[in-house]
C-alpha cells in the first residue's frame, strides 16, 4: 500500500508538471517537415517512459522494458506501428519549447519533453 501511495504521489507530481507546462506554453501545431525535424533523433521523455526516434524510422519506447516499432510523417501527422499489429495509429503534433504533445483522433493527449 505504501508504495502505490509513492507511485500516486510521483505520477501526480508528473502530471503537475505537465499541466503547468501546458498552461505556460503556447502550443504551435507542426507540419509535416516540422513534425520530422522536431522528432529525428531525439529522445523524448514521458511521465513513466521515454522513447527515442531515429533517422532510420525505427522508434524504441521502453516503460521499464523496450518495445521496437516504426515511425513516419504522413499527411502532416506522426504515424507509429508497433509490432504484431500492422496498423498505423497517427497524431497531430504540437510543440511548445522543449515539449511535445502527441493528440489522437480520439483527442487523447500525451506529452513529453525532449530529453537534453
Amino acid at each position: 500500500m505504501r508504495l502505490f501511495g509513492l507511485f500516486g504521489a510521483a505520477m501526480f507530481l508528473a502530471l503537475a508538471n505537465f499541466t503547468s507546462a501546458d498552461q505556460e506554453k503556447d502550443w504551435q501545431e507542426l507540419n509535416g517537415a516540422e513534425i520530422e525535424k522536431a522528432l529525428t533523433g531525439i529522445t523524448l521523455d514521458y511521465a513513466f517512459a521515454w522513447q527515442e526516434f531515429r533517422a532510420s524510422g525505427k522508434t524504441l519506447y521502453n516503460s521499464g522494458a523496450g518495445n521496437w516499432g516504426i515511425w513516419r510523417v504522413e499527411d502532416n501527422q506522426y504515424c507509429s506501428q508497433w509490432p504484431p499489429r500492422d496498423l498505423w495509429d497517427c497524431y497531430w503534433v504540437l510543440r511548445a519549447g522543449d515539449h511535445i504533445r502527441f493528440t489522437g483522433k480520439h483527442g487523447d493527449i500525451t506529452d513529453g519533453r525532449i530529453r537534453k
